[in-house]
């Protein structure tokens, strides 16, 4: 398969502190692959490398043959990766529909924006019931769908979900890991940072286990799922 994404030996300090201690690993073309780890793993921190708001201390990523040492933010998102970050960060004064067309700041296609924002109200009905509503008034996982949605406006090539199921009822976050499922289904690459371990490798191509800023285990989605390890550490298993 083609690789997406490579990773080499990529280290990330804050100040003296290194958060990230040489992880190496490839995202194919119309894989899911998630990273699993506790807090403080160094998950968020690869993450936020890869979409460029964090300088590398180290390493090689490179994305659909394009090095990213040096590139700014907004150039990565125009090579094709886009990023629904830890915590959502929605404009909530806005309304749904003004957040959607805000991923879509780097395009001029009018008609294909206006398609994508109608696969968003497609893929989450519920912003399409309530697209006039200030986004700030919807709940927790109606924002994670809103913030999934304006990522997707960019057309990515490689899509990056940083937890998206934190903080959700098991309803919300089952409709969630569908529609992650469903766009799978239809060919999107993705790169998945998850707590809820059953869920994420349930879903995965492969996964790859962080502790400390270091990946310890990696393996295919089934294979971690039926780990011992793994069971015990991260599903609660004896």
């Amino acid at each position: 398969m083609t690789a997406l994404l490579e990773v080499e030996d990529l280290r990330v300090s804050y100040g003296k502190i290194e958060a990230v201690k040489g992880i190496s690993f490839r995202v194919d073309e119309g894989q899911v692959v998630t990273l699993i780890g506790t807090n403080g793993a160094g998950k968020t921190t690869t993450l936020r490398t890869l979409s460029g708001l964090l300088k590398p201390t180290g390493g090689r990523i490179s994305f659909d043959g394009h090095p990213l040492a040096g590139v700014p933010a907004h150039k990565i998102v125009a090579l094709g990766l886009a990023h629904s970050p830890e915590g959502r960060h929605i404009f909530p004064r806005l309304t749904i529909t003004e957040n959607l067309q805000l991923g879509a700041f780097l395009r001029n296609d009018k008609e294909g924006i206006a398609r994508d924002i109608q696969r968003a109200y497609d893929l989450f009905p519920i912003l399409g019931e309530r697209r006039k509503q200030a986004a700030g008034t919807l709940s927790g996982g109606e924002q994670q769908m809103l913030a999934m949605g304006r990522a997707l406006m960019s057309r990515p090539k490689l899509l990056m979900l940083d937890e998206p199921s934190m903080g959700l009822s098991p309803i919300m976050m089952q409709k969630i890991m569908e529609t992650i499922a469903e766009l799978r289904s239809t060919g999107t690459t993705i790169l998945l940072v998850e707590q809820n371990a059953q869920a994420a490798l349930s879903l995965a191509d492969r996964g790859h286990v962080m502790e400390i800023g270091k990946v310890v285990l990696s393996g295919t989605g089934p294979d971690l799922l039926h780990d011992e390890s793994v069971r015990k550490a991260y599903l609660g298993e004896d």
